[in-house]
């Protein structure tokens, strides 16, 4: 795996390295040993599958409160998404700010989040899956949520018009510094 630093502190773009033959190919999507040799998720206590009818579909922004935060590993196993993280780390000098990644079945690629960290998605294909692995279980009453378009953010996604959330996800608020 090859693991590049974003500008975002403490954030990856995990890149498979695929051994290729007629068959196919072969490459490794965890491995404890290389994920502790970077500092990051020692420890998958559960993994989640998000699987969406329909392009356009947006999930987020998304995060779990102390005690309970979140490391996520995340990766498009079919279809294509457009995936932000916002730090929400008050103490990070990264602090508000957002990143976006576009995560399909042929890249391969992953994204690793750690603590602290809103997280959405917006799928660009139709019947368009997520695998994620998680480093705590989900809590539901740590669960809160950021408004998709809070101008404080200024994420630009690339599907508006034609968006599907759930009325949970439409009402968050916007964020609270």
């Amino acid at each position: 795996m090859i693991f590049k630093k974003t500008r975002l502190g403490g954030v990856f773009v995990i890149e498979t390295e695929k051994i290729q033959d007629s068959r196919g190919f072969f490459a490794r999507s965890w491995c404890t040993n290389e994920f502790s040799t970077h500092e990051i998720m020692p420890v998958i206590r559960q993994c989640n599958i998000s699987f969406n009818h329909k392009r356009g579909t947006l999930r987020g922004m998304h995060y779990q409160i102390t005690p309970f935060e979140e490391e996520k590993l995340v990766r498009c196993t079919r279809g294509e998404i457009f995936d932000v993280i916002i730090d929400i780390r008050t103490d990070s000098p990264t602090y508000m700010q957002h990143l976006s990644i576009t995560l399909n079945e042929d890249n391969h690629t992953m994204l690793y989040i750690p603590k602290g960290f809103a997280h959405g998605f917006q799928t660009m294909k139709d019947n368009t899956e997520i695998f994620y692995q998680m480093s705590e279980f989900y809590t539901p009453d740590a669960a809160r949520g950021i408004r998709w378009n809070d101008p404080s953010f200024e994420i630009e996604w690339p599907i508006v018009k034609e968006k599907i959330m759930s009325e949970k996800d439409q009402a968050y608020p916007d964020y609270a510094c």
